[in-house]
């Protein structure tokens, strides 16, 4: 098993990086990268082709494609990466198909956590004149419907027949980074509430009986995350003084999953589950939550 796939990230390149910066060979992984409009937007196509994989990587297999670029946090980007995520969301929607459900996961009243809802409330539709096209629905969470997710979905979809369902969610990332400046699009589905451990009935094809694409941007990062990659470079300078080197070649022998239940267990009393994000998040949600719905306006409509 994947090691590194428990220190906590959604996004399916920060395990590839892991695994591949610990000498990991992947097997039955297919990567395939391009830089589009002028380099501006970096695109990553990754495709988990067999079980192998998909217990390497810590995720089911499918296919994932993972947009970053610093326009996602300008409102000049807005056009250009729409058109980009469009394309992309297109590539992975089924092949025919009249309707589309449209789901934004997470709390209204919480900006972290809106990005869903705030892309519902932007995007256009069309069920009650057309019956083809987008329909949407933004169904919170537990703590305020006190129903499951999953269930409130399936209903929705026995009574509105769509042929495919878009998710839209908040991600945890590992690295600060990427937050606020990548899009992953997947069509293996989500699991409502993952990226801040609140862990809720998976949203996929084989739950909801219909294709699933998920698309999520990484807003938050645990505390546990940020001090581990403090903890290497700790290991590194320990390793660099005479006197340490000893400690230093001791704890860096640690595995990763030992390093960040240390770090965890020192944690946990103090901080507790604690997670960070952007001071500007209000702004990163305005500028993305319009980046996403106007991709999936793209997607749909032209």
């Amino acid at each position: 098993m994947n090691e590194y796939h428990n220190i906590e990230t959604d996004l399916i390149l920060e395990v590839s990086e892991g695994l591949t910066k610990n000498g990991k060979t992947l097997e039955g992984v297919y990567f395939k990268e391009e830089k589009i409009e002028n380099g501006r937007v970096h695109v990553t196509d990754v495709e988990i082709r067999t079980e192998l994989g998909a217990r390497q990587m810590g995720k089911p297999k499918g296919k994932y494609i993972t947009l970053e670029s610093g326009l996602l946090k300008e409102n000049c980007g807005i056009d250009v990466c729409a058109e980009t995520l469009s394309k992309y969301i297109k590539k992975l929607l089924p092949h025919k198909w009249n309707r589309i459900l449209a789901v934004g996961l997470g709390n209204r009243e919480l900006t972290v956590d809106s990005l869903g809802p705030k892309v519902i409330d932007n995007l256009f539709m069309t069920y009650q004149d057309m019956e083809e096209g987008l329909c949407g629905l933004a169904p919170g969470v537990m703590a305020q419907t006190g129903m499951e997710t999953a269930d409130i979905i399936k209903g929705v979809i026995d009574q509105t027949k769509p042929d495919a369902v878009i998710v839209i969610d908040a991600l945890a990332a590992r690295s600060i980074h990427r937050l606020g400046t990548t899009i992953q699009l997947t069509n293996t589905g989500i699991t409502p509430g993952s990226g801040v451990g609140n862990h809720r009935n998976s949203l996929t094809e084989s739950s909801l009986g219909i294709p699933v694409l998920a698309i999520g941007v990484p807003m938050i990062v645990r505390t546990s995350t940020i001090v581990y990659d403090t903890f290497s470079s700790i290991i590194e300078i320990l390793q660099s003084k005479h006197t340490l080197r000893e400690t230093g070649k001791r704890i860096s022998e640690f595995t990763v999953q030992e390093k960040y239940e240390l770090i965890q267990e020192l944690l946990t009393p103090e901080v507790g589950n604690l997670c960070v994000t952007p001071k500007d998040i209000d702004e990163l949600v305005f500028y993305i939550g319009k980046t996403v719905s106007r991709g999936i306006n793209k997607a749909v409509y032209e």
